[in-house]
């Protein structure tokens, strides 16, 4: 356990990470229960995600009339977005804004890297080292280090041995990289890899994309806003908030109830290129049973395959694209601007892995089997080790010195994806087991920040010393969140990161949970009006009856994700 001597900071709340998740559960605990709270960051800077995802292309994929807070209308009334998709320097600015709206800043601490958090059960504490050396203790610690913030490098041979410069999309330079004139070499084709390649292309002398695993990608069909749409969004708050707080992923869009049965063949192709037309993630919304019929997701995967043969001129290359095997919106669905069409110039190529691996990285550049690419950059847009990698990054200790580590050995295990036997106070904003990345992550956040805060509240009104779930709540919720994934086809693409399996040797589990937003929400609510049912309070006590499985059946069929 570390050591802490009389000189360690003495706080209610410890929030690790200034993201959306940070920054809105420093606020909460600190303006509206009156906390000593304080956020520790490891960056420069609030921002999460977005302070080091600043690679080329990079945009959020959620709308940005969606993509805020919406505890606050006057906030809304104070922030126009600029663009439907923002950049990382917008939403860096409008966290900004909040952070200064709301005197946020004097309570974050930046440059400073949490290595360690073990619990002391005499004192009830949660005693939190840093790399720089600093000691705090905490009743309550807060984890708000973000889903996809770990970035994974893959292990190819000879990469210590490359002369040239290499870099991951998740961790770029603040000053940027110069491609102008350089042969590049980009290694992953997921939603970073999207975004990214048509930027490099534009100023690199040569960029080759190699592709791990083809994927299906929608236009985004980015654009400034008008005064009229900006003018439409601050009239128009509430209803947005209400649309965005009871869907099934937190965007400002329902999900139509129709089905792909329900029309000809003719109203269908229309129905799509509708959707292709006005671009983003809407498409996915289309129909109700995407996610949850083959048959009626191969109609979407067959018309994305059709649009990328039509724009890719190179037939080789076009099936090299089209050629994906996992159902539509099944992995990530990526949305870009002007992905495939970056194939057409003639600085561009790709290279099939499936039919040409990696063999090793060179001094001078990337072996395939079939030879050697010559490269002065490498650029891994090879995502993240989601969900759990950031929070491995910390030595967590719970009751016992149980290392969450070895807890999780197996794969996470959650209850509601917000805490883990004997780890005693504490709480894992969007962690395993919650919608998290299935979302619209703003609004999964905003719920989570406010259930931890209510439950805080619930425990200091009640002289209640500890909270953490029953083991047999786990391993029920395990059950559902494994019910929810089998009932779509999210199940039947084991290779994506949902699973781990961008990571290797990480254990295969799916980890977000797919049962939807408004149904996770209604739950969580459920089981706080219950007394929060299936926690066990200061371990002296009797935990409330564990929540069976078969008490989430209903949201075990979600029409989609």
């Amino acid at each position: 356990m570390p050591t802490h001597d009389s000189g360690a900071t003495r706080l209610d709340a410890l929030i690790i990470g200034a993201g959306f998740a940070g920054i809105y559960q420093l606020h909460c605990l600190r303006d509206r229960l009156g906390l000593q709270a304080r956020v520790l960051e490891a960056g420069g800077d609030l921002g999460g995600t977005w302070y080091w995802n600043r690679y080329p292309g990079a945009r959020c994929d959620s709308e940005s009339h969606a993509y805020r807070y919406f505890f606050s209308r006057e906030l809304s009334d104070e922030w126009q977005s600029t663009e439907r998709y923002p950049g990382p320097a917008e939403i860096r600015a409008y966290l900004g804004h909040v952070a200064t709206k709301f005197d946020l800043r004097r309570d974050m601490q930046f440059d400073t890297r949490v290595t360690a958090a073990h619990y002391d059960a005499v004192e009830n504490l949660w005693r939190v080292d840093t790399a720089r050396g600093e000691k705090f203790s905490a009743t309550f610690l807060i984890t708000a280090v973000g889903c996809i913030s770990a970035a994974n490098v893959p292990d190819i041979p000879g990469l210590k041995d490359f002369r040239g410069q290499w870099f991951h999309t998740g961790e770029w330079p603040h000053e940027g990289v110069d491609f102008r004139g350089k042969r590049v070499g980009q290694i992953g084709t997921g939603s970073t890899g999207i975004q990214a390649a048509p930027v490099i292309a534009e100023t690199a002398g040569h960029l080759t994309v190699f592709q791990r695993t083809a994927n299906y990608s929608v236009p985004a069909r980015n654009a400034p806003l008008t005064a009229e749409f900006q003018r439409w969004v601050k009239d128009n708050f509430e209803q947005i908030r209400a649309v965005a707080q009871t869907t099934v992923n937190g965007h400002a869009f329902r999900i139509s109830e129709r089905r792909v049965a329900d029309v000809s063949p003719a109203e269908r192709e229309a129905l799509y290129q509708e959707a292709w037309d006005y671009g983003g993630l809407q498409f996915r919304g289309t129909f109700l049973d995407l996610l949850t019929d083959r048959a009626a997701n191969s109609t979407a995967a067959e018309f994305i395959k059709a649009r990328i043969r039509a724009v890719v001129k190179d037939p080789a290359t076009a099936e090299d694209l089209a050629d994906i095997d996992h159902p539509y919106s099944a992995k990530r669905p990526p949305i870009d601007s002007n992905y495939f069409e970056t194939f057409n110039r003639p600085n561009v190529a790709l290279v099939n892995l499936r039919r040409d691996p990696i063999e090793r990285i060179t001094p001078t550049g990337i072996k395939t089997r079939s030879g050697e690419h010559p490269l002065d950059i490498i650029v891994f847009a090879t995502g993240f080790d989601a969900m759990t990698g950031t929070l491995f990054k910390i030595d967590i200790r719970g009751r016992a010195g149980r290392s969450l580590r070895d807890y999780w050995r197996g794969g996470p295990r959650t209850y509601l994806g917000l805490q883990m036997p004997d780890f005693p106070n504490l709480f894992t904003i969007t962690g395993p087991g919650s919608p998290s990345v299935l979302t619209n992550m703003p609004v999964a956040i905003e719920q989570h920040v406010e259930w931890i805060t209510d439950c805080i509240a619930h425990l200091r009104k009640n002289g209640i010393r500890t909270i953490e779930p029953a083991e047999a709540s786990v391993h029920s919720w395990g059950e559902h969140v494994e019910e929810c994934a089998r009932a779509t086809l999210l199940y039947d693409a084991k290779h994506s990161w949902y699973f781990g399996a961008n990571v290797q040797g990480k254990p295969q589990v799916f980890m977000p949970y797919s049962g939807g937003l408004h149904r996770y929400r209604k739950l969580c609510a459920e089981i706080a009006a219950k007394g929060y049912e299936g926690f066990a309070f200061d371990r002296t006590q009797p935990a409330s009856l564990p929540v069976r499985a078969a008490e989430f059946a209903g949201a075990a069929a979600a029409p989609g994700v």
